[in-house]
């Protein structure tokens, strides 16, 4: 048995064996002689390739996942492997792409079709022909992964390497007789260093003499094995254990809303299955959902959206939720960024000024001129223009940077310029009833002045609400697209161009909307905006509840709190927090709760505080984060789901520093409760035993058992918290 696969047994075993109220699937203990957990130790998987002449294959690996390329009589792939499992994740052979070209469908590489789908049997490849009208394999090449775009570092970050580190392999075909002249395709593979990661897109290069129309494409087809094996159709199949997400995403909070190029369908092919009516969704296809339908001229090159593919390793919710944002701190390290930020609601350069005094004496490190501030971003007026540039350069002055709200999508604009139904040939019945179409040129102007103003005013954030939602167009008088066939493409590519753009200058990017993978750095954690009208006490519950639940699949970084300091949705006195001073408990615990779970919030008002009692309470909690902001914006282990009847806690881990864990303990009753509290120290990579000190206090030793697990005691009174620094 293979080390990794003896690994993954002992995980399952471990598992199945652990009890208590730690929330155990978080423990994945190792053995001696086993593989480095990747999660902890990931240095020693490197991607390399392993080219076979005689064979004729090449194989893609850094020990954790493979790929493994038939080159002779055509190129295909013709194993996927999850090394961690000793798994096999292909089942049959596609071809590695297909292209539907002025209106005729053609694949890229590929065999012809076996019998036999539900494995692939290595002996009877060399046996099978090229697939027949199918793009000719050239050539390939290798080199390091190149960045996707730039990114202008300017605030602390977890320091990830970008581009990040790794191997891209490029295969190329020629066109096949009668087919398109001069066109070529590129099939890019980029595998990572230290995870089970591998990203594909392709590219279409034009080398005719006149220009094609790329109607739709399949970046990639992949007949995989299946998750689930039923003799009749289930309401809901199990998910795979292959996680696959694209670019090309939007009107989402989450990875599974936003993969809006993945689907998993069935193979009638595959009729070996046990499934009666052949419907088990195991054969995916990457492509976007409507065209791209975009003409590509001569000389000129088409680049699709990157398909990413990630290969769990285990069933339990949290070691996949880490494997996740393991590959987003890696894919976007921008999303690492964590400024501390307040949401301001006035655009008085007076008000502004005095806040920036505030954030700057309290050691915040952004100010936001948020909805509801009267802030114009789409004006040109010189003067206007001017005057916040002055208010930016005030705030720079003082070390702050300075941003600002801008709504795109969810306004009427006017006939002309909003995207226009397909089904009326009108406005309306877009993702939010009306929205502008972003090719319009209302959509074209605004990305001009957009950029117009952060260039001009030096602001420093764009906080973008109501990002493009993946609206169609069937205007066929807006200048960036003839129709409706090439809209939605378009529209993404200015939106995301956009995103880029802000990237490379810099600039950070509150988006609440999936678009990660194209530049943004945060989006909500995920909460009701009503519930701020709630009483106070009832919304550092249910915020401590918003930040459990949207961390399994977000890093804390990666999401946005709120904290209304005025009232905000209604809710009257009872559900304010100003004046400051007069509810300072109920500031306090915000500011602690949030802080100790490495999660910025936007503290909505006009001041952070109103006498030195309030000053001292937000300094004291922007000092203890700035103090420990490296392990407090590292991953977090969920230990117990606030539900105000118990203790309830997080635990955070990063086996690279010093203070590899740091565990937050909330006593959220009206009594005093003593506890034993069991830590799950796996993925801070202790082992033996663990040094851990309540606070500042003094250290003490803790043994670990058999699941890396250490007992500490816990005593907290009504609505007390601890905290404790694990080394």
């Amino acid at each position: 048995m293979k080390k990794t696969a003896l690994f993954v047994l002992i995980l399952t075993i471990a598992l199945a064996v652990s009890c208590g109220h730690s929330m155990d699937r978080s423990t994945s203990p190792a053995s001696a002689g086993a593989a480095p957990d990747w999660l902890i130790a990931p240095e020693g998987y490197k991607a390399g390739l392993k080219a076979d002449e005689s064979a004729g294959t090449l194989e893609i690996s850094n020990g954790l996942i493979s790929r493994t390329f038939r080159l002779k009589p055509a190129a295909a792939t013709v194993d996927f492997r999850n090394l961690a499992t000793a798994e096999a994740i292909l089942r049959a052979v596609r071809p590695e792409a297909e292209l539907v070209v002025d209106g005729k469908a053609y694949p890229v590489g590929g065999l012809e079709a076996g019998d036999n789908n539900a494995y692939v049997e290595s002996e009877r490849l060399a046996r099978r022909e090229a697939l027949p009208g199918a793009f000719r394999f050239r050539s390939y090449e290798t080199g390091p992964i190149r960045e996707r775009f730039a990114w202008k570092r300017r605030r602390v970050s977890e320091g990830r390497p970008w581009p990040p580190a790794g191997l891209t392999l490029t295969l190329r075909f020629d066109p096949p007789e009668g087919g398109p002249t001069g066109l070529g395709v590129s099939v890019v593979y980029e595998l990572y260093d230290g995870m089970p990661l591998v990203s594909k897109r392709i590219v279409v290069w034009n080398g005719g003499p006149k220009p094609v129309r790329l109607n739709s494409f399949k970046s990639e087809i992949l007949a995989a094995v299946e998750s689930g094996s039923v003799v009749n159709t289930p309401a809901g199949w199990d998910p795979p254990a292959l996680h696959v997400e694209s670019d090309y995403a939007f009107l989402a909070d989450s990875p599974a809303l936003a993969a809006r190029t993945t689907f998993w369908l069935p193979d009638p092919d595959y009729t070996s299955q046990v499934n009666y009516k052949l419907e088990t969704p195991c054969l995916l296809e990457s492509r976007s959902p409507i065209g791209p339908d975009v003409d590509i001229a001569p000389g000129a090159a088409f680049e699709s959206f990157t398909t990413w593919e990630l290969a769990f390793d285990a069933t339990d919710r949290e070691r996949r939720g880490l494997s996740l944002r393991r590959m987003y701190r890696t894919i976007a390290p921008w999303a690492t960024e964590n400024p501390i930020l307040m949401h301001l609601i006035s655009s008085d350069p007076e008000v502004i000024r005095s806040v920036v005094d505030q954030c700057a004496e309290a050691g915040f490190e952004m100010l936001i001129l948020s909805f509801g501030s009267g802030l114009d971003m789409e004006s040109e007026d010189p003067a206007y223009l001017a005057k916040f540039k002055d208010v930016a350069d005030y705030a720079h002055g003082r070390g702050v940077e300075i941003g600002g709200y801008s709504l795109l999508a969810s306004r009427r604009i006017d006939d002309a310029s909003d995207v226009i139904n397909p089904a009326t040939g009108k406005p309306g019945g877009a993702a939010f009833g009306n929205s502008p179409c972003l090719e319009s040129r209302w959509g074209q102007e605004y990305f001009r002045k957009i950029k117009n103003f952060l260039e001009k005013t030096g602001f420093d954030l764009l906080e973008h609400d109501g990002s493009y939602p993946g609206d169609v167009c069937a205007s066929t008088t807006h200048p960036g697209h003839r129709g409706l066939a090439d809209s939605q493409w378009t529209q993404w590519r200015r939106i995301t161009d956009f995103y880029k753009w802000c990237r490379g200058r810099g600039i950070y990017l509150n988006v609440p909307d999936w678009y990660f993978l194209s530049g943004s750095n945060k989006i909500c954690m995920g909460y009701r905006e009503v519930n701020w009208s709630l009483p106070r006490e009832y919304q550092v519950v249910l915020g401590g509840q918003n930040i459990y639940d949207g961390t399994w699949q977000k890093a804390p970084s990666m999401g946005w709190m709120f904290v209304p300091l005025e009232v905000y949705q209604g809710g009257g006195a009872a559900a304010t927090i100003e004046p400051l001073a007069e509810h300072l408990d109920f500031y306090e615990a915000h500011l602690a709760q949030n802080f100790l779970s490495g999660v910025q919030a936007c503290y909505r008002g006009k001041r952070l505080y109103d006498t030195e009692a309030t000053k001292a309470v937000v300094k004291k909690w922007v000092a203890l984060y700035k103090k420990y902001r490296d392990i407090l914006d590292s991953d977090i282990i969920h230990v117990r789901r606030p539900d105000g009847r118990s203790l309830d806690g997080i635990l955070h881990v990063n086996p690279a520093l010093r203070a590899k864990g740091l565990a937050v303990v909330y006593n959220r009753t009206e009594r005093e409760i003593s506890e034993d509290w069991t830590l799950p120290l796996y993925y801070t990579g202790l082992t033996g035993s663990a040094r851990i000190r309540e606070g500042e206090g003094p250290s003490k030793e803790y043994p670990l058992d058999a699941l890396f697990r250490a007992r500490i005691p816990v005593r907290l009174g009504p609505g007390q918290r601890a905290w404790f620094v694990i080394e």
